[in-house]
């Protein structure tokens, strides 16, 4: 078990290829895709280090195509089941492999993150609550979903929060306009919970088993833009090619 976390929490690269399970035709277009124009889903997990390392490419390139493209943002499920545990059993791993997801990405981890959590050991990691936090605001404020997962894993990451805490994500849903009183009310609602193993279901029945990894639908059809973590410039240019 302390392996496989490891792994899941911060590598998250192993992707199979999208694209080939495409031809053998396991590649489904999730049912909210939009048909009609441009759409992009990034499908990401909140507790995934590569994810927040993603953090500020999936932010700019939103905020330059979101005038012109859909966005969709798809909770994973990557620490679910057996997966789930305190991040204590595998700290020993993490102080070291955080290091790479800031060497390439440029994203710090905040001293809150590494010193309540990490050093500490003791909250349990789990996909569950905070990504029950982001369908209560796609229920409540849905324009502001996407923006939000990035400052979910902020949140976490730097931050340093208790994610399986509701009341600790009060502070951030009331920056985006939305009260406390109906972030409670709607977040551990069964519809919530639903919805929020439905996107788990999404990401798994679309063939993503690694984050982040985001695909552009053009034409109706998929096309990976990016399989773990990858420079702005390479997916803008994909888009573009694929665009022309």
């Amino acid at each position: 078990m302390k392996i496989v976390l490891a792994f899941l929490l911060l590598i998250c690269l192993a992707v199979p290829s999208i694209a080939q399970k495409k031809k053998n035709n396991i590649v489904k277009l999730p049912p909210r895709a939009t048909m009609t124009s441009d759409t992009i889903l990034y499908f990401f997990d909140p507790l995934c280090g590569w994810c927040y390392g993603f953090s500020n490419v999936i932010s700019e390139l939103h905020s330059k195509y979101k005038s012109e493209i859909a966005f969709d943002v798809i909770s994973g499920g990557m620490i679910t089941g057996d997966r789930i545990g305190p991040i204590g059993e595998v700290a020993p791993y993490i102080k070291t492999a955080y290091k790479t997801v800031e060497d390439r990405t440029g994203v710090k981890f905040g001293e809150k993150f590494l010193v309540n959590i990490l050093e500490d050991g003791k909250t349990i990691f789990s996909s569950i609550p905070p990504s029950q936090a982001l369908m209560a605001v796609k229920q409540l404020q849905p324009q502001k979903a996407f923006e939000f997962a990035s400052t979910l894993k902020k949140a976490i990451y730097f931050d340093g929060i208790n994610p399986n805490s509701f009341e600790a994500y009060l502070p951030y849903v009331e920056a985006i306009g939305i009260s406390k009183e109906a972030f409670m009310a709607t977040v551990q609602t069964q519809e919530t919970v639903d919805a929020t193993l439905d996107d788990f279901d999404i990401s798994s029945r679309v063939g993503v088993t690694g984050f982040p990894t985001v695909i552009y639908i053009r034409d109706q059809k998929p096309h990976v833009l990016a399989q773990g973590y990858l420079p702005l410039k390479d997916i803008i240019e994909r888009i573009e090619k694929l665009r022309k």
